[in-house]
């Protein structure tokens, strides 16, 4: 499935980072976490499983939900309204991707890299194949935003580079 290309225009921006990621995120993560748990249960003990993934994926939807909303409520209507003076909400929401990165890493290393044990079942496979999708959904929507947006609205004053 191919990806509209992003608009150019600050506010229209906002508009499909919501429905090509925001709305992507809500479903995705539910998803991932129950089928997660799933693998956990019927695979535990087993060197390789993902122990722990779930409940990570369960935090990451609740800690995604409170940035989201934040961009949804409060950053993006001021982008659409050309407000100035962004730079201490931009610099929030920088330091929650940092903190979205971090949880990615975690994910890795949880999972190995994504690497499936061999003989691995269609849930395990299928999960995966998930969360290596969301993990690139969210890398893209993290780097449009901190490469694109953001620097739009944001001053040489607040220490940026």
């Amino acid at each position: 499935m191919t990806r509209p290309t992003p608009p150019q225009d600050p506010a229209s921006l906002t508009r499909y980072i919501e429905a090509e990621y925001h709305a992507k995120h809500r479903a995705q993560l539910p998803e991932l976490a129950a089928l997660s748990e799933k693998v956990e249960t019927v695979h535990a003990g087993q060197a390789d499983v993902p122990a722990g993934l779930a409940e990570l994926l369960r935090r990451l939807i609740g800690e995604l939900e409170v940035h989201m909303k934040k961009e949804e409520l409060i950053l993006f209507p001021a982008i659409r309204n050309a407000v100035s003076g962004l730079d201490a909400p931009i610099a929030a929401m920088r330091a929650d991707h940092d903190d979205h990165e971090a949880e990615v890493e975690q994910i890795r290393h949880l999972t190995g890299g994504l690497a499936l044990p061999d003989g691995a079942c269609g849930s395990w496979t299928r999960l995966y194949a998930g969360v290596g999708e969301f993990l690139d959904e969210l890398a893209a929507h993290i780097r449009l935003e901190n490469e694109v947006l953001f620097p739009q609205f944001e001053t040489h004053s607040a220490g940026h580079v």
